[in-house]
């Protein structure tokens, strides 16, 4: 008889082929279960370890009969379910099946998720991680990105068996010292099972690579020394430098157009394209130079600039990682200055003149001094007669504008016809930029506002 006052099950319960065992000894295994059940039929699933004691289990039966023909055994036995010398309680399950509840990590598959902890996305290379892996059999993809977990990559094996045999030799193990920069001391490899089964690569680069189509495109990132750290005076790591600047704008009170970024970085060169996009609920845009330097030199000036007065629409700058934007030439979300014929842009926006546009490439054209450039740089950024320019704060319409004759990218500009109103008091607070006589179009140092050419001052009537 049972020693224990308890009883060893519970008659009221509906009968389910799925038992619920109490009492078990600490971490009971499996193959303990399946020896105290299998006379009684057919095991097909169990789950052990449960409860906070970890000492409680489900054992599923194949047919409900088997269930109750073990409970009606040991309710009528005198002898009760023992498992090493202590009482097995059974009853059974509310559950008709047991459901393993396994995370993706624990369900094998041909790709695994690899955590790379004590390392920085640059200090191990996509060759270092196919060189550790490749030693387990053929790495067909690779991806490597950074996430809140670390660095971490994802490596496609051709079956569950190869990448089985790498997830048990490699998890928890560290990669060889000299595979690793010397600044890293340590490194540890934390695998589990990706639920991906065939990785997309689109390019050959330096963070991912596709063993599998030799014809795969090349993306510029992958040259070597492109995209690797740069360290400066002070030891600290600085941001790779690109062509391309990611521009976000915060405290958006006016509305920022394509004419308006134009405006803004062409100060500094020649603004090859521009994409403009929406993205966490912010406005960003992509503003492509032909060279690092020009890029560099907008990105410094303007990091922190406002391009209206009053704090409103302030930009930060960082480098993309993109070397050449794919953008419509014409919309009102990008810009491709770069091409050359403009009737395909009049074709595209009804209304636009068949004549090249001069201010799309500020560097062909002289520099204007005073007035002049003023003058002609308002003439630029105005639209045509009768409309009311995107960023005007005001929304009121200018009156309308004179023409400038046609010219092409060889020619120099023509005397401006507008009047030079040099005796014109200047706004209060507004920018440098738009004050009479002001020697040159130069970029206002710390404190200053940026604004296009030609926009009004906020509160300030457009004229």
């Amino acid at each position: 008889m049972s020693t224990s006052s308890q009883p060893q099950f519970r008659y009221t319960q509906t009968p389910s082929k799925v038992l619920h065992l109490r009492n078990l000894p600490w971490e009971c295994s499996e193959e303990e279960l399946v020896e105290l059940c299998k006379p009684f039929g057919k095991i097909v699933n169990t789950k052990c370890n449960v409860g906070a004691n970890r000492n409680q289990a489900f054992v599923e039966f194949a047919d409900l009969n088997q269930a109750i023909s073990m409970v009606s055994y040991y309710a009528s036995s005198s002898e009760p379910a023992q498992v090493r010398g202590k009482t097995v309680y059974i009853q059974y399950s509310n559950r008709h099946e047991i459901v393993n509840n396994k995370s993706p990590g624990d369900t094998p598959g041909n790709v695994l998720l690899v955590t790379i902890e004590g390392v920085e996305a640059n200090d191990v290379t996509i060759e270092t991680i196919h060189l550790v892996f490749s030693t387990f059999g053929f790495v067909h993809k690779i991806a490597s990105f950074e996430k809140a977990a670390g660095f971490q990559a994802l490596i496609q094996f051709s079956d569950a068996e190869t990448a089985s045999s790498a997830r048990n030799s490699l998890d928890g193990r560290s990669i060889p010292r000299y595979l690793l920069p010397d600044h890293v001391t340590s490194c540890n490899l934390r695998i589990s099972y990706s639920a991906h089964t065939d990785l997309n690569i689109k390019f050959q680069s330096h963070r991912s690579r596709d063993y599998t189509n030799p014809y795969l495109p090349v993306n510029p990132t992958a040259m070597e020394g492109l995209m690797q750290p740069v360290v400066g005076p002070d030891g600290k790591k600085q941001e790779p430098q690109s062509n391309v600047l990611l521009a976000s704008i915060e405290n958006m009170q006016y509305a920022v157009t394509v004419d308006v970024l134009h405006t803004v970085f062409s100060a500094f060169g020649t603004v090859q394209k521009i994409a403009i996009f929406e993205k966490n609920g912010g406005t960003q845009a992509l503003i492509q130079y032909p060279d690092v330097t020009t890029a560099a030199a907008a990105k410094e000036s303007l990091e922190g600039h406002c391009i209206y007065d009053g704090g409103y629409c302030k930009l930060h700058v960082s480098y993309s990682r993109h070397t050449d934007l794919n953008v419509k030439a014409y919309s009102d979300k990008s810009r491709d200055y770069t091409i050359s014929e403009p009737s395909s842009l009049a074709g595209q926006v009804p209304g636009m003149p068949a004549a090249p546009n001069v201010w799309q490439n500020p560097q062909s054209a002289p520099s204007y001094h005073g007035t002049d450039y003023a003058a002609s740089a308002a003439m630029r950024a105005q639209p045509p007669a009768g409309q009311v320019p995107a960023w005007d704060p005001n929304l009121q319409a200018r009156p309308p504008y004179g023409s400038v004759p046609g010219t092409v990218p060889s020619q120099t500009y023509q005397a401006s016809p507008i009047p030079k109103y040099v005796n014109t008091a200047t706004p209060a607070g507004s920018s440098p930029y738009l004050q009479p006589g002001a020697s040159s179009m130069r970029m206002p140092q710390p404190g200053f506002n940026v604004r296009p050419v030609g926009a009004p001052v906020p509160g300030q009537p457009p004229y």
